[in-house]
């Protein structure tokens, strides 16, 4: 299972990360209620829940869109590829292809 193909409309957004917005974490969430971190940007949509940090992401985008954040305690893992330059998105896909656990989602504004 992947992240949430309808998470923009599906979903609350909770806060702001970065200059992107966040959304609720799913319910249940696929991790501990108290660790969910939810789903991070709009136009590139990362499930914090579901990353597991293996970095292809950050290799394969051309444009730089992502960041390591760290996420200290995350079952998932300790740390996160985060859209903090979602704008810069050229929709190329290729972090979509090479996500091993389909945490990522992008759709044009």
């Amino acid at each position: 299972m992947g992240i949430d193909p309808n998470f923009r409309t599906s979903r609350q957004v909770t806060g702001d990360h970065s200059g992107h917005k966040v959304y609720a974490p799913a319910d249940p969430p696929p991790v501990p209620k108290e660790k969910a971190l939810g789903i991070h940007g709009t136009i590139v949509g990362v499930d914090f829940d579901l990353c597991l940090a293996d970095g292809s992401c950050i290799t394969a985008c051309p444009v730089n869109v992502f960041q390591w954040y760290d996420t200290p305690g995350h079952p998932a893992s300790e740390k996160k590829a985060d859209p903090i330059n979602e704008q810069a998105c050229i929709f190329c896909m290729a972090c979509v292809n090479v996500c091993p656990v389909a945490a990522i989602d992008v759709k044009p504004p």
